[in-house]
């Protein structure tokens, strides 16, 4: 592949829905600019972008791959992202590297919740973006239909760029609202024809709309416009490429993806319209200065790159995706990483074309690329030199938050997996493993159930180990109400010494549910000596881990040890520790003990439409709605307390509720007295599980 200076470069992300034919519209771009000689399919699980065998299998993509295609002496690197929510990271990722968007509409299925998203993530991030319908070749595709939508939804800056031609229910060609010229298509070519007469009226309202915004950039254009005069095609381009540029008018555009119609021109028009780097900022921290430094994908300044995405194949190897944001990279270059304050030296370059990596001499800035094995690279690092380091602000990630216990099949397979998660969170910054040793088990965090589901597919047949998901055991706690006045004598005579430890203690609520206990004594007289506090103390410490009622830890006691006795030869540390114990749990029972359950603050943000259904369902899951807040784009955010047993498979109830539009976050606040009837079958269960245990 050619090296392509930064005015000949554009970057390209396809956003949209699940299903609505990113990877097919990829396909054909990959197909005309002549990377493949023939045309891959999704359901055959052969095209350039889903390489990956979890991809291939379930016929959707899971990971951004990049497809750098050459036209006509330009390289449009095309970012083919996942349309379902669960892979939200990788289109999040994808977005912040790329300079423009096409968001693929598919005609028969119109506007859909992913085109939403979509768009709202290109205004996140202010980028210029295309919108293309798909599928015209189907009998109930409408492209007047998308329009219609998305111009009621997003006002009057959408403009078609093209009109569909069809003769007998089938799609034979186009009308370019620009040139005014009817296009048809024969075999692979495109002649002229004549406008049809059904479409004459609608190329003059989309010609009107496109004139009043060239009209718009300048006040000279203005006047022209006013004074009846007509613009040349070339102004026309000029205008409209500042419009989109700014995002101002967003064009709309048709084809067929397996017909390959359509996509010439929209490839044409990425080209025409679609900034290349050097028109967009990125600025990063000059750590040397601590200023700001202004890359502006400078060919000329000092060099540095940021590496977007991470891939840890075990089939393909390790690369580094990166973004040259100023400077030249070339191979065998020094490049110095700040935050993990390692210099490292650049073997090759690559563009990866898929999975296929393709040696370049060198990048210039605003080009996508990959280095291998940088061993201590991360995604979100930034790579410079150490005479200029700078560092660049990490992409916004979404957070996980629905989560599941995991247990190895196999319990010699502990540090592979563990080493395969690793590797894959590296991968996928929407994953993450926790250890929750409080309550003994690991957790899985995901974007959703779909993405956990599939975290367990790959380990299986890329790396071999298994694992079981189950539902995760909730961080419940103990704690008494009352007060209670105990004594208990720890005696044992077994020849020679015996054992011999007596205490009486009061228990009562410390107030206090952050801390397991507080411990006083106000023994008198010396019935039990100095030298045994710290045993008595020590047998609170261990009496505090398990409680007496369900084995949770225990918060908020008070233990007083106000009276006892000892035996001068008998007692020892061990006789007063496993005194405390007993008495401990005698005295926790008699206490009115009760279960703590952790109660999580919510925040679900919602269409206005669906608050009475979210509402009406925080209610069932005992949720305690707080309030409302309205938020831009006709949203509510509704504020909620709800334990966290409660937002168990939340994230798909919430999704199916909305139609996918529900999005929530949460974290912890406090614990609250658990209802008697979750309290009565943790003590059962607990019950039972100390029988089994007794009987094996």
């Amino acid at each position: 592949m050619n090296v392509y200076t930064t005015d000949k470069i554009r970057n390209v992300v396809l956003l949209g829905h699940g299903g609505c034919g990113k990877t097919s519209l990829a396909e054909a771009m990959a197909y005309l600019s002549g990377i493949t000689s023939r045309m891959g399919k999704v359901d055959d699980g052969n095209t350039v972008s889903d390489f990956g065998k979890e991809e291939q299998k379930r016929k959707f993509s899971i990971s951004t791959s990049v497809i750098p295609i050459e036209w006509q002496g330009y390289k449009i690197n095309i970012l083919d992202t996942p349309g379902y929510f669960d892979f939200v990271g990788e289109v999040e990722e994808a977005v912040s590297a790329a300079g423009a968007a096409i968001i693929v509409v598919n005609g028969k299925s119109g506007m859909e919740v992913g085109t939403e998203k979509a768009w709202e993530l290109c205004e996140k991030y202010k980028l210029p973006r295309f919108i293309y319908v798909d599928n015209m070749d189907v009998d109930n595709a409408s492209f007047r239909q998308v329009v219609e939508d998305m111009t009621e939804k997003y006002g009057k800056k959408m403009a078609p760029f093209h009109l569909p031609i069809r003769e007998n229910e089938k799609f034979v060609g186009y009308v370019n609202v620009i040139s005014e010229t009817g296009n048809r298509w024969q075999g692979k070519e495109v002649v002229e024809c004549e406008i049809p007469e059904y479409n004459k009226a609608n190329l003059q309202i989309c010609r009107d709309t496109l004139m009043e915004a060239v009209a718009e950039t300048s006040e000279e254009m203005m006047d022209r416009y006013f004074s009846g005069e007509t613009f040349s095609e070339a102004e026309i381009r000029a205008a409209l490429r500042t419009n989109v540029c700014e995002g101002s008018i967003v064009p709309m555009m048709m084809g067929s993806n397996t017909l390959c119609q359509g996509i010439y021109t929209m490839l044409d028009d990425i080209i025409k319209y679609m900034p290349s780097p050097e028109n967009r900022e990125v600025a990063g921290i000059n750590m040397k200065t601590n200023e700001i430094y202004h890359a502006d994908y400078d060919f000329s300044k000092s060099k540095s790159a940021y590496i977007w995405k991470t891939i840890a194949d075990p089939f393909i190897g390790k690369y580094s995706l990166i973004k040259v944001n100023s400077g030249v990279l070339k191979s065998d270059d020094l490049l110095y990483n700040d935050e993990k304050d390692i210099e490292e030296k650049v073997g090759k370059i690559y563009v990866l074309q898929g999975n296929k990596p393709i040696e370049v001499p060198e990048l210039h800035a605003g080009d996508i690329g990959a280095l291998a094995k940088l061993t201590g690279a991360r995604t979100g690092n930034s790579l410079s030199t150490k005479a200029v380091t700078i560092r660049y602000g990490k992409t916004e990630i979404s957070t996980p938050y629905t989560y599941m216990r995991y247990k190895p099949k196999n319990k010699a397979d502990i540090d592979k997996i563990s080493q395969s998660l690793q590797k894959m969170m590296h991968e996928d910054q929407t994953l993450k493993a926790v250890n929750d040793s409080e309550n003994r088990q690991t957790l899985l965090y995901g974007m959703g159930d779909q993405h956990l589901e599939i975290v367990v597919s790959r380990l299986l047949n890329e790396y071999k180990v298994e694992i079981e998901l189950e539902k995760p055991k909730v961080a419940y706690r103990e704690t008494i109400k009352k007060i209670s006045d105990v004594e208990y004598k720890y005696k044992k005579q077994s020849g020679g010494h015996g054992q011999y430890g007596h205490v009486k203690m009061k228990f009562e609520p410390s107030g206090d549910l952050e801390t397991p206990y507080v411990f006083e004594q106000i023994v008198v007289g010396g019935a039990v000596p100095k030298n045994f506090f710290p045993a008595v103390e020590k047998g609170l410490q261990e009496s505090v881990l398990k409680g007496p009622m369900a084995a949770y830890p225990v918060v908020g006691v008070k233990a007083v040890l106000y009276d006892g006795s000892y035996h001068p030869v008998d007692s020892s540390e061990m006789a007063f520790k496993m005194a405390t114990i007993q008495a401990f749990k005698k005295g926790f029972m008699e206490a009115h003990p009760v279960l703590l359950e952790p109660i999580a603050s919510l925040k679900v943000t919602v269409p206005d439409a669906y608050t009475g259904d979210i509402m009406g369902d925080l209610n069932k899951r005992r949720g305690r709605v707080l309030g409302m807040n309205p938020v831009a784009g006709g949203k509510q955010v509704i504020e909620a307390d709800i334990p966290m047993t409660g937002l168990f498979g939340y994230c798909t109830d919430l999704r199916s509720m909305t139609g996918g539009r529900g999005e929530f976050s949460y974290e912890f606040a406090r614990y609250e007295q658990a209802p008697s009837d979750v309290q009565e079958k943790e003590v059962a269960a607990r019950a039972s599980k100390v029988a089994e245990n007794s009987e094996e």
